[in-house]
């Protein structure tokens, strides 16, 4: 055998090796991605985090067959300002949303842009340069309804493809037939939704199986009105009331196994990531059993409003049963980690807040290394939990074991060491003066330069 013919033996083999590599590399055949985005869900709402009060098998399956955390966090206690920050990855103040989007006077109110602004990356934008199609589904709620009529088109924020209600643009005329976000004389009931969305995801995965998809599954359950069926039309004081919730979670429930079982008919199930959480906490709270006992809740900083249930399951990649109670994630990780994860690049020249956790969601424990901040509740606009002891300061900011909330004016200081009194029952703001101040500096620090620069460089602003 010549030394030619050796050399040309020895490079084929190591050709042929590498081509085994890459097709047993869990990373070469990108995953599916669907994020469930709840609406108003509490992490006491799912019996795989409470103590039974009601069950969820469906969803539980997720924790069951992936992962389930304990300290993961929503941008925002209320929904607009979330989901800003779960597509861009960047604190919902530094974007110009502040709650939830309004007419034009209530956005002018609460010193915020009429919708995000579409220049700006989103998890969408990126995906679609590594091969991604791309799909919302449900509400959206980041521009458009009410009289804002020129809100962008949702696929000017990356989407192929959309399905909307009508806190959005060109919403699904099948759930509009009044100009609001619910109506008796809608063709697909209220009760009818989630049903319906999880048809169209499916619908999507079937018409696109030669291409990785990322996918909005972003449903109006479990925001109230809950109403079960056709018989609670004439029922309205029932509409808030547990007896209605539960019905209505236990449909919600039916629907996401739907959604699993379809998975599975398509052949899908394996290489699907699913991230379930909710984009802000509960309320009601029915005495704090949606919040599993801590204070707070929808409007609130306090850890009822922004602690949220997170699960995330992909067969191929994360050990069955897997219990994070350490590593502390935040929506606005999730751009930068899926980026880390298909490989996609994120555009240089933002201010990104969120900080890549993949080894987190892959279901190891991972070391947060930034400090999370919120801000909720700027002036008397926004809306509050009605009970004082539930109202927050307006900014937080949670470093390690630590969380401190203040307001701007850097009054009402408080401290909390959240291993220990997850329930913020213990103001030790006195015990640790130094921390008290660095943290209180930073957040307020952080507040003062980002509605400075929003004020100069938002589009649909309210200063416009």
């Amino acid at each position: 055998m010549n030394i030619l013919f050796k050399i040309i033996l020895l490079a084929g083999f190591f050709l042929l090796a590498s081509f085994d590599f890459k097709e047993n590399d869990p990373f070469a055949k990108k995953p599916h991605i669907i994020i469930i985005y709840t609406d108003d869900m509490g992490i006491g709402d799912l019996s795989t985090y409470n103590e039974g009060w009601v069950e969820t098998p469906n969803i539980d399956r997720l924790a069951a067959e992936g992962a389930m955390f304990t300290n993961y966090y929503t941008a925002s206690p209320v929904c607009s300002p979330s989901r800003a920050a779960l597509m861009t990855g960047i604190f919902p103040s530094e974007v110009g949303i502040n709650t939830y989007l309004h007419s034009r006077r209530g956005n002018a109110n609460h010193e915020q842009a009429d919708y995000l602004d579409p220049s700006l990356p989103s998890i969408t934008k990126i995906l679609k340069e590594v091969g991604y199609k791309t799909g919302h589904i449900g509400k959206w709620h980041l521009g458009g309804g009410r009289d804002v009529l020129d809100a962008p088109q949702i696929t000017e924020y990356g989407f192929d493809e959309y399905v909307t209600t009508y806190e959005g643009p060109d919403p699904d005329v099948l759930l509009t037939a009044t100009n609001w976000i619910w109506s008796e004389k809608d063709s697909i009931k209220r009760w009818e939704r989630t049903a319906y969305f999880v048809d169209k995801t499916l619908d999507f995965l079937q018409r696109n199986q030669n291409a990785p998809c990322y996918i909005n599954f972003w449903p109006d359950d479990m925001h109230d009105p809950w109403i079960p069926d056709s018989s609670y039309y004439g029922k309205k004081g029932s509409w808030t009331q547990k007896a209605n919730f539960v019905a209505v979670l236990k449909e919600y429930d039916r629907q996401i196994g739907r959604l699993l079982d379809g998975l599975e008919r398509l052949g899908q199930a394996e290489n699907t990531l699913i991230i379930f959480t909710s984009d802000n906490g509960a309320a009601p709270t029915y005495k704090q059993l949606r919040t599993n006992g801590q204070r707070g809740a929808k409007n609130s900083l306090f850890e009822g409003g922004i602690r949220m249930p997170f699960l995330v399951r992909w067969p191929a990649q994360i050990k069955k049963g897997t219990v994070n109670r350490e590593s502390i994630l935040s929506a606005v990780d999730l751009l930068p980690s899926l980026s880390a994860l298909t490989g996609a690049k994120i555009p240089p020249g933002f201010g990104y807040d969120g900080e890549n956790m993949l080894d987190a969601l892959l279901g190891k424990e991972q070391q947060r290394t930034t400090d999370l901040m919120w801000d909720f509740g700027r002036n008397s606009h926004f809306n509050k939990p009605a009970d004082p002891y539930h109202q927050s300061q307006h900014l937080a900011i949670r470093r390690g074991d630590w969380k401190l909330l203040v307001n701007s004016d850097r009054s009402d200081l408080a401290l909390y060491n959240i291993r220990t009194d997850e329930n913020e029952t213990h103001n030790v703001a006195g015990d640790h003066p130094a921390l008290s101040a660095a943290l209180s500096e930073k957040v307020v620090d952080w507040y003062f330069s980002a509605t400075h620069e929003i004020k100069k460089e938002v589009p649909g602003s309210f200063n416009d």
